[in-house]
């Protein structure tokens, strides 16, 4: 994958996140509900920064490949 490739799927992640952890998004899950007794809100703030970090390394793992393959 080209630096610029990369760099460009980063700034979307990172974009994504913005939109994500949003106000008025996270707005949405402050109900008074809880999953597993945590409430909605924090499991759905922690889910998000889970997803993000996964795609992260999907990008980063996903360049890196393709780096060691163009060698």
């Amino acid at each position: 994958m080209k630096s610029t490739n990369k760099v460009q799927l980063l700034w979307s992640v990172f974009i994504l996140g913005i939109f994500l952890l949003n106000y008025p998004v996270m707005k949405l899950y402050n109900i008074q509900s809880s999953m597993g007794g945590v409430p909605l809100l924090y499991a759905m703030v922690f889910g998000i920064w889970l997803f993000l970090i996964f795609l992260t390394y999907v990008v980063i793992r996903k360049s890196t490949k393709e780096d060691k393959g163009a060698q």
